[in-house]
């Protein structure tokens, strides 16, 4: 590892902000990146995931830091590569959950960004008469005088910016399709798929390793749908599960109210399965089920039926967050409109909107994570002004 990050005390750290204040802590945990110690490194990455990819946002030091990732990442030597990949595929889109089943709509960020260097540019120069002299305290002083507006095209410049400092490293990333570690490899597919400006010169290669290891087989063909690439329907009748799945998801995306029936069967088989989840597929975390049900809305009409129906049937034994999901493709297909009127009777909802919330009402463990209610899914509930507890849920479609 000698010779490793040289260029980090090239940068002025101490000027760029992350969540916490000034950012001169960032280059000692890009350095403990590369620390013999484990309990170092599971530290430093933590810590990164906290200050500058806190809660899924990026800030002015995020971009900086990318370099050095990918300078980590292509040192075989390096310790917890895989890991290092998540944390940059993290960097560049958020969480995937903001926007599967669909691609990362690159285009429509860069629209909102425009302005937003300047705005940043600004920030630099930002120091009130009546404020000491504090960085963190100049930097929320300085957005907080900014109209909505403005706010928006700052954090949206920075996110693009950080989605480009990845971009950068596309080239490269390509190259670890056929890196010996299995996890590297299949983080890198699933890393392609949110690069659509390059897809011409990644789909042949995702291609090639389709051809690969189950579970990168699996990750290569729905990265190829959210790049846009017409599969082949052959890998429908797959001998392997993962493939079979990857593929269904992404002759969705490409194909929609005309996907293949053979790949909606497939798709229904997965939403409905209680057990179907794999931490090895980067999408959603593993969570095949969530994913299928999210590809079965894009199906169509002449599906929503049957896949209404085996969403319903997952609801028995979903629980923490592989229940969200499940519930959000269910809720597009039962409230397309969105929320009801608030005060809405149980008698007043329509057929589907009974079966939801009359099946929600019987299944205890879907509003639990680890045993204890789950903020997150009652708060989903509360959107579309739906009780936000089972208890009410229950007296709700009794009444």
């Amino acid at each position: 590892m000698a010779g490793m990050l040289e260029g980090l005390d090239s940068i002025d750290w101490a000027r760029l902000g992350h969540a916490y204040g000034t950012a001169d802590d960032v280059p000692g945990q890009l350095r403990a990146l590369a620390s013999d110690d484990a309990g170092l490194r599971g530290k430093a990455l933590y810590d990164l995931y906290g200050n500058i990819f806190h809660q899924g946002t990026r800030y002015e030091a995020t971009a900086y830091a990318v370099p050095f990732l990918l300078e980590l990442l292509g040192n075989p030597a390096a310790p917890n590569r895989a890991d290092i990949l998540g944390l940059l595929t993290s960097i560049a889109i958020g969480y995937d959950e903001q926007w599967l089943p669909f691609p990362l709509p690159i285009a429509a960020h860069r629209e909102e960004s425009a302005g937003g260097a300047e705005l940043v540019a600004q920030s630099h120069d930002y120091a009130p008469d009546d404020l000491e002299e504090d960085e963190e305290v100049e930097e929320y002083a300085f957005l907080e005088e900014l109209s909505d507006e403005d706010q928006n095209r700052y954090f949206a410049y920075i996110a693009v910016a950080a989605y480009d400092a990845v971009k950068a490293g596309v080239a490269f990333l390509r190259t670890l399709l056929s890196d010996p570690d299995l996890a590297v490899a299949t983080r890198a597919a699933y890393a392609l798929a949110w690069f659509p400006e390059e897809a011409a010169d990644s789909i042949p290669v995702l291609s090639a390793a389709t051809a690969s290891d189950p579970v990168l087989s699996a990750t290569s063909v729905a990265a190829l749908g959210l790049l846009g690439s017409d599969i082949s329907e052959a890998f429908l009748t797959d001998a392997q599960p993962l493939t079979r799945w990857g593929a269904a998801v992404a002759l969705a995306q490409t194909h929609r109210d005309t996907t293949p029936p053979l790949a909606v069967t497939e798709l229904l088989h997965w939403t409905a399965s209680p057990d179907a989840a794999d931490e090895r597929i980067p999408f959603l975390n593993g969570d095949l089920s969530g994913y299928a049900a999210m590809a079965a809305v894009q199906t169509g009409p002449a599906n929503a039926d049957a896949a209404f129906a085996a969403m319903l049937a997952r609801f028995g034994s979903m629980s923490g967050t592989a229940s969200l999901p499940v519930t959000a493709a269910a809720l597009q297909l039962a409230f397309p409109n969105g929320a009801i009127a608030p005060g809405t009777p149980f008698s007043a909802l329509d057929s589907r909107q009974r079966q939801f919330t009359s099946r929600l009402a019987e299944c205890p463990n879907a509003w639990l994570y680890n045993g204890s209610t789950f903020g997150n899914f009652s708060m989903m509930m509360s959107a579309y002004s739906l009780p936000n507890s089972r208890e009410a849920m229950q007296s709700f479609t009794t009444t």
